[in-house]
């Protein structure tokens, strides 16, 4: 008994269970009350309109319009990515597709793809008069399908957030302890059946989470809806405060915001109880026979539309671009330094605030260390031009120099992305065994002393792959940037809605290709840091 104690003990580590260091504990606590201060101010923003007022704009048909549209869009688009996601994931896994090491990689490119980007192309390839109309026109093809609105919107969101969910349902089925499988198989269940009774249950939390993960990031985004022409919470919010509508804009955001809470509700609900699996590991893969060509087909296609059609586009614009059209459209190297620059700020920064948020989550178990970390996952809740319309009445009413500036701006990239940098941290505190540093004390260590030479070299890879993530994302974020950035400061992606905006769609060839090319460079950083295994 008194072994199996001490067992408990040791594994929970050295310092769990324990009262936290009051520094580590006041410098959490900050960065959390930081991250949730935005929403305060929106709420406190919202409770100036009157009753009245605010029932009759939340009453409107118009507004019933945009709700309906937004879940039908999440929907639809959520769907869409489980039914992509998940026979990609197994297929790679489980199966004896050809080439399996280069569908892995394809297939998880989008990610690096804004999705405003993927709309910009596909309205140029498939819109009216776009350029595959015209390759068909000699067939005697006049028209396409219609590529605005909705089919349009969900098409696009799919191919740029099904890598969510094939990621985490990949991970799941390499780590699932197939000899389960095995098992069924030998009591006459068929493969479908062995997949529904034990594979789907097993693998049912991860998809959850990437469905999460992917139907926020729908309900968030509000380029693709803009260029779709299909009005959401996103587009609305945007217009409403470019028109001056302070009331509509506020309490549309509350509504987004409650919205988003619901969502998380029905992901823990439909997650169910996590499992865990031990055991052996069967190395049998399940052969395809003759749905291999059809199997190579899907993942082709699938990759094709969300590579190859946005690539071969930006590569035709490069010839259509004209510098002369106006000189506010011609492209400057300084975008890139700009979109360079606010990245890496925004990185550095979320890792500083990451660091004693998961250093305290991982490693003291109180009251406190999971409210924290919870609390930092509200802003990659909360839609980018939520939080910075919450931004500019906090920047408004503050004054300068906080608004306009470009620090208000590296604040909402990181209360956005800080979830990102939290959980790569706390991911590799778990993993360091909390006798290392525990023993360079009992040799004369402080405890910072131990955690700089024993702990943080040890966590470099989360590190800088979370770093990196937040770089990533940090580059491709639209309505944070629009709305906060400075007069005059322009980057990447400002540049490339101004050329969309303006109908020079040859002006965004060379922000887009650039901002893709820094983009595959950082995804390559991740990759490399967390050993993402394609084999």
């Amino acid at each position: 008994m008194a072994t199996e104690q001490r067992t408990a003990t040791d594994d929970r580590g050295p310092d769990e269970g324990t009262d936290a260091p009051l520094g580590l504990t006041i410098a959490s606590g900050a960065v959390a009350a930081a991250v949730v201060l935005p929403l305060l101010w929106l709420v406190k923003s919202s409770l100036e309109v009157g009753l009245s007022e605010a029932l009759s704009l939340l009453t409107r048909p118009t507004t019933l319009d945009v709700f309906v549209n937004s879940t039908i869009l999440v929907t639809l688009t959520t769907a869409a990515c489980i039914l992509l996601g998940v026979p990609l994931a197994y297929l790679t896994v489980r199966t004896d597709l050809p080439f399996r090491r280069f569908w892995t990689v394809a297939v998880s490119l989008p990610l690096v793809i804004p999705s405003y980007i993927g709309a910009f192309a596909f309205v140029s390839a498939f819109g009216p008069r776009g350029d595959f109309q015209r390759l068909l026109a000699p067939l005697g093809v006049e028209q396409l399908p219609e590529i605005y609105g909705l089919q349009g919107t969900v098409l696009v969101l799919t191919l740029y957030t099904y890598p969510y969910v094939y990621i985490t349902a990949r991970a799941s089925l390499k780590s699932m302890d197939t000899t389960l499988i095995d098992a069924a198989r030998t009591l006459e269940h068929g493969r479908w059946e062995a997949f529904k009774r034990v594979t789907v249950p097993q693998i049912r939390p991860a998809v959850a989470a990437g469905s999460l993960l992917a139907g926020l990031y729908v309900l968030s985004d509000f380029g693709t809806p803009s260029i779709m022409r299909y009005d959401v919470f996103t587009r609305v919010i945007y217009v409403e405060f470019g028109a001056f509508g302070r009331d509509t804009a506020t309490l549309l955001s509350l509504q987004l915001v409650g919205v988003t809470f619901i969502i998380l509700w029905l992901e823990s609900r439909v997650r169910g109880e996590e499992r865990t699996s031990g055991g052996g590991r069967s190395r049998d893969v399940v052969p395809l026979g003759v749905w291999k060509l059809p199997a190579m087909v899907f993942c082709a296609a699938v990759a094709g539309l969300a590579l190859v059609v946005p690539l071969g586009i930006l590569v035709t614009w490069l010839g259509t671009s004209n510098a002369a059209v106006n000189q506010s459209l011609a492209f400057e190297w300084q975008y890139v330094f700009n979109s360079i620059s606010v990245s890496t700020g925004a990185a550095l920064v979320a890792i500083v605030a990451g660091l004693p948020v998961a250093y305290l989550s991982a490693r003291h178990s109180n009251r406190l260390s999971p409210l924290f970390e919870r609390a930092t996952y509200v802003g990659y809740a909360v839609p980018g031009v939520v939080l910075g319309l919450a931004l500019v009445y906090f920047g408004s009413s503050v004054g300068a120099p906080v608004y306009p500036s470009l620090y208000l701006l590296v604040f909402a990239y990181v209360i956005r992305f800080l979830p990102q940098a939290v959980g790569s941290l706390r991911a590799s505190f778990l993993r360091v065994d909390p006798s290392l540093p525990e023993a360079a004390r009992t040799l004369g260590r402080t405890s910072i002393g131990a955690f700089r030479h024993v702990t943080l070299p040890l966590v470099a890879p989360g590190l800088f792959g979370g770093a990196a993530l937040v770089f990533l994302t940090t580059m491709k974020e639209l309505p944070a940037t629009l709305l906060l950035r400075p007069s005059g400061f322009k980057t990447l992606v400002t540049h490339i809605w101004t050329a969309y905006e303006s109908g020079y769609f040859g002006q965004a060839a060379i922000p887009a290709l650039v901002l893709l090319f820094v983009s595959g460079l950082s995804m390559l950083v991740i990759i490399t840091q967390e050993g993402y295994d394609v084999k």
